[in-house]
């Protein structure tokens, strides 16, 4: 059992993690939810890919790249972020892991935003 908080707390703590983003990747940010969720359901499992993998995170929706021109209409639904609280704090034995944990999973699921695959952020990440 991981490192344990409240919800509000968590959320709080992925507000910072997205505040701090660079802003050249935050201006691009428009119609984008970060969501968090307790557990990955069936649903967000079968879409991610992860097969039995613990899932931290998942990207829904159109990559940044992908997006329309000026005439395309916008979608009503915004593409969405979401972070699964209690795998993230499966990994964590205190609140500087469980920080960290979260910025790195935000800093990958924005990856998907911007049309990176596994592969190319499983590349990056191994730079780091």
């Amino acid at each position: 059992m991981g490192f344990r908080v409240t919800r509000e707390h968590f959320e709080g703590l992925v507000e910072k993690a997205v505040g701090a983003l660079p802003r050249e990747y935050r201006e691009h940010f428009t119609n984008i939810a970060v969501v968090v969720k307790d557990y990955p359901d069936k649903e967000d499992k079968e879409r991610s890919g992860a097969g039995d993998g613990l899932l931290l995170g998942l990207f829904d929706g159109v990559p940044y790249h992908g997006k329309g021109g000026f005439f395309e209409i916008l979608p009503s639904f915004p593409d969405r972020i979401t972070l699964f609280q209690r795998n993230i704090e499966e990994f964590c034995a205190n609140e500087e892991e469980l920080i960290e944990e979260i910025q790195a999973t935000i800093v990958h699921e924005v990856g998907h935003y911007f049309g990176l695959s596994e592969e190319d952020l499983g590349e990056y990440e191994d730079d780091l």
